[in-house]
């Protein structure tokens, strides 16, 4: 196990019924990388791969 699947996992357990769009985890990661800069570029690769995680299927 990897030290952040630990965090998934709490992620999971916490809020894994939860519904939410795709908008409201948008603000959240910009708000994240607000409080926390020096994550801007790992967030910038998690949300640029989400976008295209599709597109890699074709």
């Amino acid at each position: 196990m990897y030290f952040t699947d630990r965090g998934i996992e709490e992620l999971a357990a916490r809020r894994g019924e939860e519904q939410v769009s795709l908008a409201w985890l948008a603000v959240r990661l910009r708000e994240f990388v607000d409080d926390h800069p020096e994550f801007e570029t790992p967030v910038d690769r998690l949300a640029t791969w989400l976008a295209r995680l599709e597109d890699d299927e074709d």
